[in-house]
């Protein structure tokens, strides 16, 4: 793919537990970003939140992170990354993208053997340096609607600086919630919709509903997350009490009301 763009995804959520689904977004995407001849996928990042994010039935960061692991041992592309869940308070989802485009752009330096400042712009003329896009779910674009909840900043710097890759989900538009934020409108070159022919509706909420209840969750997740969960007594029904009744980190900060995002 000679003449492409490298270009990293990064994916930040809970991953309360991880999924399949949640891997699956990452092969939709490459797939999708190799089929408009513009971009060379050459790596994946999946960064769960910190434990301060403050959601109900949250799991210990250390086992989300274990969680992942295990699942994507057999990807040779995608990595999990812990530096977020470390944080001591939650991290805005462009801190992130910022810690690790300059991790990945330090990296491409010393390949490469140039050096100085890092270009203002992640999108050099010449295509020659990695982007870094954000990879999600078409419910993540709503958020960007939501009173309160993001800085309008914040939202043009990870749509027009960045971009962003999103996968359809369920019944949901991805394309209207752009059409209906100005920000993401504004840079909706940069916006990467991807639809997903082959539908998956497993949510993460729903394998926690079964689990506290005792029910089979496989072909869900992957065996050896099951054994994980099994093994350390994740997502009973007392864990699932931790954090009920708080408010979201990002809410608290943004002064947004509780009910902006849901479980």
């Amino acid at each position: 793919m000679a003449g492409r763009i490298p270009l990293v995804l990064l994916a930040c959520g809970s991953f309360n537990p991880v999924t399949h689904q949640h891997m699956r977004l990452f092969e939709l995407a490459r797939d999708h970003m190799h089929q408009t001849g513009q971009f060379q996928v050459v790596g994946g990042i999946v960064s769960p939140v910190s434990d301060v994010y403050g959601k109900q039935g949250l799991a210990p960061a250390r086992h989300r992170v274990a969680m992942a692991r295990l699942a994507l041992r057999s990807s040779d592309w995608i990595t999990v990354d812990d530096w977020e869940s470390q944080q001591a308070d939650w991290t805005e989802t462009v801190v992130t993208m910022r810690h690790h485009y300059s991790r990945i752009l330090r990296q491409y330096q010393r390949n490469t053997g140039t050096g100085g400042a890092p270009p203002p712009d992640p999108r050099p003329p010449d295509g020659a340096a990695p982007q870094l896009k954000l990879l999600c779910g078409a419910d993540f674009l709503d958020t960007f609607k939501a009173p309160g909840l993001w800085r309008p900043e914040h939202v043009a710097e990870v749509a027009g600086r960045f971009g962003l890759v999103c996968v359809s989900r369920g019944s949901l538009q991805p394309d209207r919630a752009v059409h209906e934020c100005d920000t993401l409108s504004q840079h909706r070159a940069n916006i990467f919709l991807v639809r997903e022919w082959v539908r998956n509706e497993i949510s993460a909420t729903e394998v926690r509903r079964a689990l506290r209840r005792g029910l089979s969750v496989k072909y869900l997740l992957p065996d050896a997350v099951i054994d994980y969960i099994r093994e350390h007594g994740l997502y009973t029904w007392e864990s699932e009490q931790k954090n009920k009744g708080g408010v979201l980190r990002p809410l608290e900060l943004q002064g947004a009301p509780p009910e902006t995002l849901a479980d």
